[in-house]
């Protein structure tokens, strides 16, 4: 099989397996301690914690507290409802391009409001700005076409009305410095770490009121947490920042060579303000069901229809401009750290093939 999918998930780097092997420990181990406890082996699993929490907090701005969560939707859920429930009154304004997780929140909380975007998928700085808001959520890349968000200038607006800002970094954690923002929420299966487990990042004097009430072990989060996943996404978040120059060079090698395989297909989003490891790109008249079904050994994602299965036209796709026709049209495919030429040649072979019997 031939793997394009890494906006979806990641391979899990064996520097972050081997960590998360020694805390995987039976009863025959000394490393299966609850790390909230406070003797000698619960020290041990929390002095792994951490580490773990150094190693991630590396990839965020100075001057604010990692805070380990389930995963990146419970980090934006705690980051929307936990200030929203300080700031009581106030306005959500979000981008309209956002993951479901922001959006279902918005839509929860009420009181929001939506900015613009252009038709390359960024938003749009021209347009009026939204008064009286207690909250900006943005994401700084895409997850679906990949664009990058002037988050600086964004933040810059939000704080001139008094806002927090709240950045859903799940898809540039690791692979762009992280923007200066009031929150930060990310996932480790996105930058080679396990599923399971994602983190917020709160800068220091930000107030937020705990979802879930108990043990407070996380300070704003309540539960038990588990020592070989912090474990590994500490090693993959430490790893990540090693490599983030090496990985983004071979991700861009990529992205040339595939704008040059699918030549004639059009790509959605902007050529430049991007993450190149992500092309979504469509063929008029395409039926991406049918394209799935024939290139069965290529993992990739349809670009139209959302996480919930119902087919209705992608609402990023829809934000740029494109017609349900051209969004349901449209594919994306995503690569990362091991990922080989030969593969995405392969890949696109494939794909192509299928889609040339199409007519």
């Amino acid at each position: 099989m031939i793997y394009l999918d890494y906006q979806a998930t990641t391979p899990l780097a064996p520097e972050a397996r081997d960590a998360m092997l020694q805390w995987l420990g039976g009863p025959e181990s000394t490393a299966y301690g609850n790390p909230h406890s406070p003797h000698r082996m619960g020290r041990m699993a929390a002095a792994a914690i951490d580490l773990a929490r150094e190693q991630v907090a590396a990839l965020f701005p100075p001057g604010g507290t990692v805070h380990f969560t389930g995963n990146a939707c419970e980090a934006v859920t705690l980051a929307m409802k936990g200030c929203i429930a300080v700031r009581a009154g106030e306005r959500i304004a979000l981008s309209a391009i956002e993951h479901a997780a922001v959006v279902e929140n918005s839509r929860a909380l009420g009181n929001w409001v939506e900015l613009p975007v252009t038709t390359e998928g960024i938003v749009d700085l021209s347009a009026e700005f939204p008064a009286r808001i207690g909250l900006l959520a943005v994401m700084q890349v895409n997850n679906e076409i990949g664009t990058v968000q002037p988050i600086a200038e964004l933040v810059t607006k939000a704080r001139a009305e008094g806002a927090l800002v709240l950045v859903d970094a799940v898809q540039a954690a690791g692979k762009f410095p992280l923007a200066e923002a009031d929150m930060i929420a990310i996932s480790a299966h996105k930058l080679y770490g396990p599923k399971g487990i994602g983190a917020l990042w709160v800068r220091d004097g930000v107030k937020l009121i705990p979802l879930v009430e108990g043990g407070r072990q996380e300070g704003i989060r309540s539960g038990t947490l588990s020592t070989a996943l912090c474990a590994g996404f500490g090693a993959a978040a430490k790893l990540a920042a090693e490599r983030m120059e090496e990985d983004a060079a071979h991700a861009r090698s990529l992205w040339e060579r595939a704008l040059d395989l699918f030549d004639g297909w059009a790509v959605n989003g902007s050529l430049e303000a991007r993450n190149h490891a992500n092309l979504s790109i469509r063929r008029e008249g395409l039926d991406v069901a049918r394209l799935m079904s024939d290139c069965r050994e290529v993992m990739f994602s349809a670009g139209s229809a959302c996480a919930s299965g119902s087919g209705k036209p992608s609402h990023v796709l829809k934000a740029i401009g494109l017609s349900d026709a051209e969004a349901k049209s449209t594919i994306r495919l995503g690569w990362g750290r091991y990922t080989t030429v030969e593969e995405l040649e392969a890949g696109a072979k494939v794909i192509i093939s299928a889609a040339s019997q199409q007519g």
